[in-house]
């Protein structure tokens, strides 16, 4: 167990370490007055994600969540060939990203080398599902579901919108028993989902630290990074639902195939 968060304490070190430096280049430099400590801390904490973007993949990686190259913000467009892309830096690189996505050490470290600047997907409904939230109902429900040992699994942040609760996949091993729900989110009906999501099959989610079309990058939240265990879905979608509900959020958890 003393190994399982080591990447979380990590990440927490890391952080502060940050937060230090940020606290520091304020004292020395004439940024505007207005500039909270905090944006402080998190703009550093985001340049240092994305410095050490290899060893975040790779660890990701090695927790078991395939994952494969995805394009990136490119000045006011996208990295990709697409004129006008709709997603700009969202999206993966490859129309094949189900089969191409991997765990495997020597492909992902060949995609780290050869594509320097490439965010990184990683595709649900294979080791893993992702439960997506606003960021305010994910704040609320974050105390309940790490006060429950059962509930405490890997979650990032993606900019100041979304929270990301990485669970287990509710998937059966045959492909024939799988259920679908309501709240299943594709990255093509995203919109139709502005309460809860739920990456499943045929979906993908970015990875930290991939960089956003508004300046933000994804970033782990402390104590919380993927070499935590992967939680059963369905008691940390109860809580998030919960919270959900309480920022007037529409939950169709309701409508949930519970059973099979």
């Amino acid at each position: 167990m003393a190994g399982k968060n080591r990447l979380s304490g990590w990440l927490r070190g890391r952080t502060d370490s940050a937060s230090g430096s940020a606290h520091r280049y304020a004292e020395g430099s004439a940024r505007p007055a207005r500039e909270s400590r905090g944006s402080r801390a998190r703009d550093a904490r985001q340049a240092l994600a994305t410095a050490h973007r290899d060893e975040l993949i790779t660890a990701a990686a090695a927790a078991g969540l395939p994952v494969a190259p995805a394009a990136y913000p490119d000045g006011y467009g996208c990295s990709c060939d697409r004129i006008g892309c709709p997603i700009p830096g969202l999206h993966p690189v490859s129309l094949a990203w189900q089969t191409q996505a991997s765990t495997e050490p020597e492909r992902v470290g060949q995609w780290l080398r050869t594509q320097p600047l490439a965010n990184f997907i990683t595709a649900t409904g294979i080791n893993h599902d992702v439960l997506d939230v606003p960021d305010e109902a994910g704040r609320l429900a974050l105390e309940r579901l790490t006060a429950d040992a059962a509930t405490l699994g890997p979650v990032a942040s993606q900019g100041d919108d979304r929270l990301l609760f990485f669970t287990a996949t509710r998937i059966a091993v045959d492909e024939d028993e799988w259920w679908p729900c309501e709240l299943d989110c594709h990255p093509e009906t995203a919109d139709e989902h502005p309460g809860i999501r739920w990456h499943c099959r045929g979906s993908y989610v970015l990875l930290p630290p991939a960089r956003l079309p508004s300046g933000g990058v994804l970033s782990w939240l402390d104590g919380h990074g993927p070499d935590l265990p992967l939680p059963d879905p369905l008691p940390v979608l109860d809580i998030l639902s919960d919270a959900c509900a309480q920022f007037g959020y529409e939950s169709e958890t309701e409508t949930v195939a519970w059973g099979r």
